[in-house]
């Protein structure tokens, strides 16, 4: 087995689907019995101080001559080219998604990240995606041929409790505060949906404080009241419980490269309504969900209103969802996959 090392910028234990996949794959990884070694790097990437990219450039340096080393996407989307160059052993970039494809950036910074991402992509052994969707991007517009890339899909765990929905139906959110994630959408939505009967719950950290505070503003405009809670980071076992009683599972995203959330709502037997954009269409089963256009209120909130009044059409994308969810790999096998490409290089 190949000694490793798993570079990650910041706190590991961030409640986000990157580093949630990071820090499983990473125990994953460990529980084969491999040498892996863990690269705290600094906070700041993928905008890194000066300081943060020459301690990163440093302890990759050092790392011993029989190692490969992961670099989570932050880090091999802008680490300084020349040292991706000149990296004495071999490498891997973890890409959940490219950084040019995230939601709100001015085309200076678009540009900007294409450019350093496409030209440290060159200089890596090999590429681990999350999904099909992503792969296909970085082969049409990255030039990374697709025997460099690996799909690595990312495991779930079973739920240990069975479902419980409450009355009336809930409707869940789980992302953070973001714009890519849609909120405001889904709060546009659900607006449109007051008369009908239910409440919802849009669980995930304020990321972007800025936007969260327009999220917060959009609620009280809206007058959605008590019936939608903005319930920002909720502790693993309160989610597990809204999961669990959950009726619905809505996520407004403007771009995923895989989505964690769609599998755990999978496992959990939830229908699922979303967007057809990025990785979604490949996560989530056309049986199991309703996806719209991003961007699309209206038509957000009549694929909800649709689920919320057709208990015939509920049942079976309930059902749809429920047999997915029972396909889906384990944690352990996104280790296996991800071992596979460590042995190979």
């Amino acid at each position: 087995m190949r000694r490793a090392a798993f570079a990650i910028p910041g706190d590991i234990t961030t409640p986000t689907g990157g580093y949630i996949y990071e820090r499983r794959l990473l125990e994953g990884l460990r529980s084969q019995g491999r040498d892996v070694t863990h690269l705290r790097l600094g906070a700041s990437f993928p905008d890194a101080t000066r300081e943060d990219m020459a301690d990163a450039i440093s302890q990759l340096a050092r790392l011993e001559s029989d190692r490969a080393v992961i670099l989570d996407g932050f880090v091999s989307a802008t680490l300084e080219t020349r040292a991706l160059a000149e990296l004495h052993i071999p490498s891997i970039a973890m890409v959940h998604h490219p950084l040019a494809f995230e939601t709100g950036l001015n085309a200076d910074r678009r540009e900007h990240l294409y450019r350093i991402e496409r030209a440290n992509l060159a200089h890596v052994s090999h590429v681990l995606v999350p999904s099909s969707a992503t792969a296909a991007i970085l082969t049409k517009s990255y030039d990374v041929v697709p025997e460099r890339i690996t799909i690595a899909r990312p495991g779930t765990e079973r739920p240990a409790s069975i479902r419980a929905p409450v009355t009336p139906p809930l409707i869940l959110s789980v992302g953070i505060q973001h714009p890519r994630k849609g909120h405001d959408v889904l709060l546009q939505a659900l607006a449109r949906l007051q008369h009908l009967c239910w409440t919802a719950v849009i669980a995930g950290k304020a990321y972007d404080t800025a936007h969260a505070a327009n999220l917060a503003r959009l609620h009280r405009d809206l007058m959605l009241g008590d019936r939608v809670r903005l319930a920002g980071y909720v502790p693993d076992a309160e989610l597990k419980s809204l999961y669990r009683t959950a009726s619905i599972f809505a996520l407004a995203t403007r771009f995923e490269g895989y989505g964690l959330v769609f599998d755990e709502a999978l496992a959990h037997g939830l229908p699922i309504v979303s967007c057809r954009t990025g990785a979604v269409p490949d996560t989530v089963p056309a049986a199991a969900g309703r996806l719209v256009a991003p961007d699309n209120a209206a038509a957000f909130a009549d694929a909800l209103a649709d689920l919320l009044q057709d208990e015939a059409a509920y049942s079976a994308y309930a059902a749809s969802a429920a047999m997915a969810g029972r396909g889906l790999p384990t944690w352990q096998d996104t280790a296996e996959t991800a071992g596979r490409v460590l042995d190979r290089l």
